[in-house]
């Protein structure tokens, strides 16, 4: 029977229609026979008309929507909509068309909650998003089942544009937390968006010192990342304690050293507040999580601290040099044995 079946369909339960309108064969669509289904599923649930929304192809979208048996509405398996499609590929002139049928709800969430301004938050389309928020029926600061603001994704991916436009809107709040306790600035700290976090820090309202359920701040992650400038702008706020320790009693010096990112190192040092030789919760210090690595540089910044005990042990007995050694970081071993550290614990 080859790939269409009796009925026209592939194996996917797709229509020749879906075919030509997700490939935006306008001139096919108008032409199609009356006893064809213009809105037909396939087996995702998927019409015509979603196709055509996701793939861009306007003039195929006010074709669809010139016939009457078609639903503009229609969510396919996992709920998203015609809108939701368009709205997360960016095209304009497809929202305003769909916008422009009274049956589409303009803030209809998918099976995670999202909804269409969700989608093109995240996916950073400013003219997209001040269209949908034209609409007075979308609650700009509606979290999906993750807890995820429009706001919160937009942070997330560094979309700065969308984050002021957002922000400008007296419904959203700049320090809404998801499920998972981060914050719009967690979000923008930890992927090193820093347009994203001096725009959040521009209000009064966001905590910059915020922890998230594991009790890590925007710095702490901004430290563990790498982010330079990121630290620098956080440290900028007197409200930011730069050695809070999460729950597992990681400090962002701690972070900062494991992954050897030597000028947060020496900006967090920098810091009088900060201990360079403060455990975690397994006994573990900065120099211990810096010798494991064999970050050298990080190593000979905190060495060069006198408050830094070289010869430290954790819970386990283990001390830096003990570490290096079981890691096979020789030149970590060999800059702690240099030091004159003691004999290297056999637990």
């Amino acid at each position: 029977m080859g790939y269409y079946d009796i009925n026209g369909e592939d194996f996917l339960g797709r229509t020749p229609l879906a075919w030509a309108a997700h490939n935006g064969h306008e001139g096919a669509v108008k032409t199609l026979r009356k006893e064809v289904n213009p809105d037909k599923q396939d087996i995702d649930g998927r019409t015509p008309l979603s196709f055509a929304a996701w793939a861009r192809h306007e003039g195929v979208v006010k074709t669809l929507l010139g016939r009457e048996e078609v639903d503009p509405d229609r969510p396919h398996n996992y709920g998203r909509t015609p809108l939701s499609l368009a709205a997360e590929n960016g095209h304009e002139g497809v929202v305003k068309a769909l916008l422009g049928r009274e049956e589409v709800n303009p803030d209809k969430p998918d099976n995670d909650g999202q909804t269409p301004l969700a989608f093109a938050a995240g996916s950073g389309y400013e003219g997209v998003v001040k269209t949908i928020l034209g609409r007075k029926e979308v609650n700009p600061d509606k979290p999906d089942i993750q807890g995820r603001t429009p706001l919160s994704l937009a942070a997330w991916r560094g979309h700065e544009g969308v984050v002021k436009i957002l922000l400008g809107r007296e419904e959203v709040s700049p320090d809404k937390p998801d499920i998972g306790d981060r914050t719009p600035l967690s979000l923008a700290a930890k992927n090193g968006h820093e347009g994203v976090v001096k725009a959040l820090l521009g209000r009064e309202e966001v905590n910059p010192d915020n922890p998230d359920i594991d009790g890590q701040t925007p710095l702490a992650f901004a430290a563990g990342s790498g982010y330079e400038g990121v630290v620098k702008t956080i440290l900028g706020r007197k409200e930011v304690h730069p050695d809070k320790p999460d729950y597992y009693g990681r400090t962002p010096l701690s972070f900062a050293t494991e992954y050897g990112y030597e000028g947060i190192v020496k900006m967090l040092l920098g810091r009088e507040e900060v201990n360079p030789d403060k455990p975690d919760n397994d006994g573990r210090t900065p120099l211990s999580f810096a010798a494991e690595s064999e970050h050298k540089v990080a190593m000979e910044t905190l060495l060069g601290r006198e408050e830094v005990d070289p010869d430290k042990p954790d819970n386990k007995g283990r001390t830096p040099l003990s570490i290096a050694i079981k890691e096979g970081s020789l030149r970590a071993a060999a800059l702690l044995q240099s030091r004159k550290v003691g004999t290297p614990s056999t637990t």
